[in-house]
């Protein structure tokens, strides 16, 4: 979710559009900033951790020479936020400076390769092997565009990049991979790339869309376009109708909505965590007499989920703890042979920063799942894995909740291996289980939305609506509640189906609804049992299902259905997906803003 600008201007004064582009995309979440231009032939760089108008008065980005240049706004994903992993990265020459947003997978063993050829890193990012890559192809001959083309061939994973080469100062190369890159033209004054639309909307609407695997020539003369194979790709040039308003969210009325629809490819860059980091992690959980899930809100019903993958997947025991209760329910019983997994995705939620720092007085090894890089919790841990997700903007969290239970999903899978409860061979049958979720999530997202904005009409007017599954879906149920009365006001409460009786059944009367995450597993028997307990009581039922389900869908008032996923050992990650729909078309059909719910904030740093 970095924040990418390039522009060519025959009107002078780059860095003053360059600095303004990037103010219009501060929206999407940043640590840092920086800039680079080509003027007669040589780079210009300045940059630094900070805000935008931070660095600016620091360094005065604006004052930059030449009609060329790209900048950025960096969201940390390798290395921590810091003027020496901020972008601009150039090569060993200082003959080129590139702007990247995504994931670099492969990243490890092209710089040890790069490394071995004699390139000199300067940062911990991922992106500094993609300038010294174009700067091998340059050195072997190759020209501007055709050493973009192929280095990017050897690159695996997403990106989004721009690139400026000195000796070509008229000129900016782009490509993209699975991360947003769009390019904008006006007349012969302006051509402009960048990450998304608003960046130059105030001075053109004109358009043009690179897609996946494609590079780019960008110049006052015009566009030309690729493929990796080297063919001349025709794309017309499209007028949008976005206000700048509309043109953040990407065309959704809410950055709710919008990141909800992020949510396949937030998980997919949380897929692809690095394996050593997982095994570095697991070796602790594998040497640990009790492990503890500590986190709040959304992230705790993460941690309840990550208790039953451990439980299921790799036979391990553990505990879930809401982190302001931390202390008092593990006091006596923290020692050095206890893992904390602390789960915050902003790294600052104080609870959590505080129960990690409770079980570390005892000698307690901390674990953190986060976010965001560099934060106060990262500090305290002996080892973090990073959901790789970008900023989240909406105060209700969606993705964030995807994405840490991707996280504990590939944990406890590495923890089975590690551990020797399964194969290499089964371990990678579980791995494509998981890297199948994102394209059912999609799905879902294509055919579910329409059903679910639908049904809102019938329980907008409710006071009170119960959640209810077995197993891991209780945890999945709990999470929808919490939506729900987080945007909407409408009270709602998760529960495990099976305890509804004990209890919650009292408030049961005719139209009542109760929703039931009903996944086709072993629990499918026993929920049905319990919709029929509310059923002969009056209860509306409103039920996710997978399709075909005929035998759940006949005793239900409303069902949302998700594709139909039988061998999938985490299918029940995804039916979070049609409660995140409901409670936001819920909380629109009651005329509420669901980005800015009342009394709540993005991130809880105070006790």
């Amino acid at each position: 979710m970095c924040g990418i600008v390039g522009v060519i201007t025959a009107e002078g004064g780059v860095g003053d559009v360059l600095s303004k582009a990037l103010k219009r995309l501060e929206y999407r979440g940043y640590d840092s900033v920086g800039v680079a231009t080509v003027n007669e032939n040589k780079l210009y760089i300045k940059k630094d951790k900070g805000k935008i108008d931070e660095v600016n008065e620091r360094l005065n980005l604006t004052d930059v020479p030449g009609r060329t240049g790209i900048g950025h706004t960096r969201w940390a994903t390798h290395g921590v936020p810091s003027k020496r992993n901020s972008h601009p990265h150039g090569d060993c020459k200082n003959r080129l400076a590139v702007v990247h947003n995504g994931i670099i997978e492969n990243y490890s063993e092209l710089k040890e390769r790069l490394t071995r050829n004699g390139h000199i890193f300067l940062s911990d990012t991922d992106t500094e092997v993609i300038p010294h890559l174009i700067e091998e192809k340059l050195n072997s001959g190759l020209t501007g565009f055709h050493a973009v083309l192929e280095a990017v061939k050897e690159l695996k994973g997403s990106y989004a990049i721009a690139v400026l080469i000195a000796d070509h100062p008229d000129k900016i190369y782009v490509a993209r991979n699975e991360s947003p890159l769009v390019i904008g033209v006006k007349n012969k004054n302006y051509v402009f790339c960048a990450s998304d639309i608003p960046a130059f909307l105030p001075i053109t609407n004109q358009v043009i869309f690179l897609y996946d695997g494609e590079v780019a020539e960008l110049s006052l003369e015009g566009v030309v376009i690729r493929n990796l194979n080297g063919e001349v790709v025709e794309r017309e040039v499209l007028e949008v109708d976005l206000t700048p308003e509309m043109a953040k969210k990407g065309g959704f009325p809410h950055f709710m909505l919008k990141e909800i629809f992020e949510q396949p490819k937030a998980l997919k860059n949380t897929l692809r965590i690095d394996e050593r980091k997982l095994i570095e992690v697991c070796k602790i959980l594998s040497e640990s007499n009790r492990i503890v899930f500590t986190s709040a809100g959304t992230s705790f019903y993460a941690g309840l989920c990550g208790k039953y993958f451990l439980a299921n997947i790799s036979r391990t025991g553990s505990e879930a703890v809401i982190s302001s209760e931390f202390d008092e329910i593990m006091k006596n019983i923290i020692d050095e042979r206890t893992t904390v997994v602390a789960i915050s995705q902003s790294g600052e939620t104080s609870d959590t920063i505080s129960a990690a720092k409770y079980a570390k007085r005892f000698g307690a090894k901390i674990i953190s799942i986060s976010n965001t890089v560099g934060s106060s919790l990262t500090r305290l841990a002996d080892a973090t894995v990073y959901t790789q997700a970008g900023p989240e903007i909406g105060v209700a969290a969606t993705k964030t909740f995807l994405v840490q239970l991707g996280a504990l999903s590939l944990i406890s899978s590495k923890l089975a291996e590690f551990k020797g409860v399964i194969t290499r061979d089964e371990y990678k049958t579980l791995l494509n289980d998981l890297n199948t979720i994102p394209e059912i999530i999609q799905l879902i997202l294509d055919k579910t939305e329409g059903e679910v904005k639908a049904s809102t009409e019938a329980y907008y007017n409710s006071t009170s609506i119960l959640y209810l599954g077995r197993g891991i879906s209780s945890a999945v149920a709990m999470e929808g509640a919490l939506k729900l009365k987080e945007i909407s006001y409408i009270h709602a409460e998760g529960y495990a189906a099976g305890e509804s009786k004990h209890g919650p059944i009292a408030l049961i009367s005719t139209g009542f609804p109760v929703v039931f995450v009903a996944p086709m597993d072993s629990t499918h028997n026993k929920i049905i049992g319990n919709i029929m307990e509310m059923k002969s009581r009056g209860a509306r039922i409103i039920s996710v299902i997978e399709e075909g389900d005929e035998e759940i869908k006949s005793i239900s008032d409303t069902v949302f259905r998700v594709p139909k996923t039988s061998d999938n050992f985490f299918k029940q990650i995804v039916y979070i997906v049609p409660l995140q729909l409901f409670a936001y078309y819920i909380a629109v059909r009651k005329g509420l803003d669901p980005d800015k719910p009342r009394n709540l904030a993005k991130a809880v740093t105070v006790a």
